[in-house]
């Protein structure tokens, strides 16, 4: 299984803990590993592990962001409710402000997204979280 891209040892998720894969199938991740990943230089927005739900795709989908339509130039499958996915962190809170955030896997989520919202938020919102 390949591991979170960073030139700084492993990346973190929001709990300070190695990040965890989101999904392989579809594969996603800015840099198509499976994981959140920041990079080495922090550049990718990529960072919050989400479960798509129909509420979400379309909520994506009318403020310009179509995730259901495939796109095979950028190997891009489209997505559909229950896929896993690395959600940009400025879209899941843009989401959670018109209350159509999708449900999070935290421990799959880039510590990087609590630069703009907080973990009791994110935790309100966790799939695993037991």
């Amino acid at each position: 299984m390949n591991k979170p891209f960073s030139g700084f040892g492993p990346e973190l998720n929001v709990f300070g803990e190695p990040l965890e894969s989101c999904s392989t199938d579809p594969l996603t991740g800015f840099f198509r590993n499976g994981y959140c990943s920041a990079g080495a230089e922090g550049e990718a927005r990529h960072l919050v592990c989400v479960e798509m739900t129909d509420e979400f795709l379309a909520f994506s989908k009318s403020v310009g962001n179509d995730l259901t339509t495939p796109m095979p130039q950028f190997a891009f499958p489209g997505l559909e409710p229950g896929d896993r996915w690395c959600l940009v962190a400025e879209r899941w809170v843009e989401a959670f402000a018109a209350g159509k955030a999708p449900r999070v896997f935290l421990r799959a989520t880039n510590q990087g997204v609590l630069r703009l919202v907080d973990l009791a938020t994110l935790k309100r919102y966790a799939l695993d979280l037991s």
